[in-house]
């Protein structure tokens, strides 16, 4: 499950975010007006995709960009594989989130890909990683857009995060 995936999930809608099998379908900045009151942005990944490395390095930069000066900005989801070890381009994203003081909470996907064991394994590995740099693991969850693992957890979170949000309907 990626970026795409993920908003389909949350919204209950098949195919309001494009997906693609392929990383790296989405390139532009895609806004979704939530109850005529919010925003989820769906951004470029900042990690694997079929794309030059001058392409690459655009979105990066980009992105970076586009999260420092977002004033109306209230948190970044980072995704992460929860199938992977801890990868060297999340934690790196991670900490510049935390140098900028940006708020934060990580997903990780894919959940329904192994067991929940390997699954809470590779968690704690990337528990571990980040407790390099930060005092504090930041909130996380655990999600799947296969079996909606997580689905009602984000909302909530979501919903805290933004007061205007009406717990569970989404209205697109």
């Amino acid at each position: 499950m990626g970026k795409s995936s993920l908003i389909n999930m949350l919204a209950g809608k098949k195919g309001l975010a494009k997906t693609s099998q392929t990383p790296g379908k989405t390139q532009l900045i895609n806004h979704f007006l939530i109850n005529d009151s919010w925003y989820i942005v769906d951004l470029p990944g900042y990690g694997y995709a079929r794309a030059s490395k001058t392409k690459k390095a655009d979105w990066n930069k980009f992105i970076h960009t586009y999260l420092d000066k977002r004033e109306s900005l209230q948190c970044v989801m980072v995704l992460i594989d929860s199938r992977l070890e801890p990868q060297k381009i999340d934690l790196e994203f991670c900490n510049w989130l935390g140098e900028k003081g940006l708020a934060f909470v990580l997903i990780f996907t894919k959940a329904d890909k192994q067991s929940s064991v390997k699954t809470d394994q590779c968690v704690a590995q990337f528990k571990k990683a980040l407790s390099q740099t930060f005092d504090e693991f930041p909130q996380y969850f655990i999600t799947s857009s296969e079996t909606q693992l997580g689905h009602d957890e984000v909302l909530n979170f979501i919903g805290e995060v933004n007061k205007h949000f009406v717990i569970p309907t989404i209205n697109i």
